[in-house]
């Protein structure tokens, strides 16, 4: 079995900082792309922020310049880092990764059970 477990989701004022993280567990042999999705109230979800195994990013453009993503290959952790928060912003978020439990096994997508972020004052 795999599980991605998410982490720091929160209340936070317009303007504020959260530092979202994601651990994927279980038995693995490689991580490929690992990502963060969002989806507000009423809306369909939306892809975040993408990485490579190899560090490569891809931002959605409401977010680019204001959040980060990274990983530690180490500990299989994905992290996204989110600055100058807006009330568009709220949002549940997801992150996800493609995973390759035996080497002589393709990879899979494995999902996060989301943690709630919401920008209000």
């Amino acid at each position: 079995q795999v599980q991605l477990v998410e982490s720091g989701g929160g209340l936070v004022q317009p303007g504020g900082s959260l530092r979202l993280s994601c651990a994927a567990s279980g038995t693995i042999f490689n991580i490929n792309g690992m990502g963060w999705y969002r989806q507000a109230p009423g809306k369909q979800r939306e892809l975040v922020a993408t990485i490579t195994s190899s560090g490569t990013t891809n931002y959605e453009d409401s977010v680019k310049g204001r959040f980060t993503i990274s990983r530690d290959n180490a500990k299989n952790t994905v992290y996204l880092q989110m600055n100058s928060l807006k009330p568009e912003d709220t949002a549940v978020y997801y992150c996800n990764a493609d995973i390759r439990r035996r080497s002589y096994q393709s990879a899979n997508r494995y999902w996060g059970q989301g943690t709630q972020v919401t920008v209000s004052s």
